[in-house]
């Protein structure tokens, strides 16, 4: 199969040491996901991508923030559909918000994945961009949140379990620590994370994206007046010296009230063998095994008590768990089987032949294809 994969263009596929890019990391993994299965790729990015798979372009690099300017995108995509068409791609994966209205009959048939809420006006973009091709969710809550939006399949992201360290708990040199990791906003729950590790007596080290505005005005507000000793915020980490962070921490804290569409690294972190304590919100049911690869907690005094029992965990339970179920592999075969339905969908088509959308069970979200 010829997979053209239309990456956004505003960050590097995979993104630099410098940039936060969780859509990009994961177009990384399913392109040379993609090649690894025997598949032929050719992924549209920005100049600056090392994906190491053939690619195309049009701006030399990623266009930074803000994210949305619509005629960088626009130009972005259509050159990408065209370059794509012209290579002669059986099926395109786009990851963009604007490409599925570029599409033209004229092109291969696409299949898109939201990496956003479904929500205000992108709600109803995919609304219509739904009735013309699949498009995918990355978890089930967000899925179950777009409502009347047919959603072809659920898919959640992977990762090589391989090339994460396996994480021993044994702190930074300073003692054993627990960590955030996270955008800093109300719902993303960073001061909920300290007040639950300080009162059990932790240390937790916070790292977390601060470009905009509000994050700033929420880390001058809710954040810097927690820090001390026992709290230290190490500001924007690079993907690697996450991974460091990860692998030494006794748990991941994750006290999300927002719903985040998946929650990639919640499955870095037990990818590392690092147990996950969350809240029982959005999609951390769908990753975590409460009790085995960490705790699900309702409310900020339940997750303080278990975050004094989370050394008892087994932690080769939690890369076991992302062995299972959050492989790039596993992510490459889901899609792969999307897209030959879709596929045969079209030839049905072209023969004249209605295959129908459904299962004859489908819930009022999900439309098979």
């Amino acid at each position: 199969m010829r997979i053209g994969v239309v990456a956004p263009p505003w960050v590097a596929v995979p993104p630099g040491r410098a940039h936060y890019g969780g859509t990009e990391a994961v177009i990384d993994q399913l392109a040379h996901g993609f090649e690894r299965a025997g598949h032929e790729v050719m992924l549209w990015t920005t100049g600056d991508s090392t994906c190491p798979v053939p690619s195309g372009h049009i701006l030399a690099a990623a266009q930074g923030e803000p994210f949305g300017v619509a005629a960088v995108e626009l130009d972005h995509v259509i050159a990408g559909y065209e370059a794509l068409t012209t290579w002669g791609a059986d099926i395109v994966h786009d990851h963009t918000l604007t490409g599925p209205l570029c599409a033209e009959r004229s092109h291969p048939p696409v299949v898109v994945t939201n990496h956003g809420p479904f929500e205000g006006a992108v709600a109803a973009h995919y609304r219509r961009v739904a009735q013309r091709m699949p498009v995918v969710a990355i978890s089930h809550d967000q899925a179950r949140r777009a409502g009347p939006i047919p959603v072809a399949a659920v898919i959640h992201h992977g990762v090589d379990p391989d090339a994460y360290p396996a994480g021993l708990g044994a702190g930074d040199g300073q003692g054993p620590y627990f960590l955030f990791i996270g955008r800093f906003a109300p719902d993303m729950g960073a001061d909920h994370a300290v007040r639950a590790v300080r009162q059990m007596g932790g240390r937790l080290l916070i790292a977390g994206k601060m470009h905009e505005g509000h994050e700033h005005r929420f880390c001058a507000e809710h954040l810097e007046p927690l820090l001390g000793d026992d709290v230290v915020y190490l500001g924007e980490v690079p993907h690697d010296e996450e991974v460091r962070l990860l692998a030494g921490a006794t748990a991941l804290v994750n006290p999300l009230r927002s719903p985040e569409p998946f929650g990639m690294v919640m499955v870095e972190a037990l990818a590392c063998g690092t147990p996950v304590v969350a809240y029982r919100y959005a999609t951390a049911p769908e990753i975590v095994d409460d009790g085995v690869t960490g705790y699900l907690c309702d409310g900020l005094d339940d997750m303080t008590a278990r975050l004094s029992e989370v050394r008892d965990l087994d932690r080769t339970a939690c890369w076991a768990a992302v062995a299972d179920r959050f492989t790039t592999q596993r992510m490459v075969a889901d899609y792969v089987a999307l897209f030959e339905r879709v596929l045969r969908s079209r030839r049905l088509s072209a023969n004249g032949r209605h295959p129908t959308r459904g299962d004859g069970q489908r819930s009022a979200t999900v439309r098979r294809w």
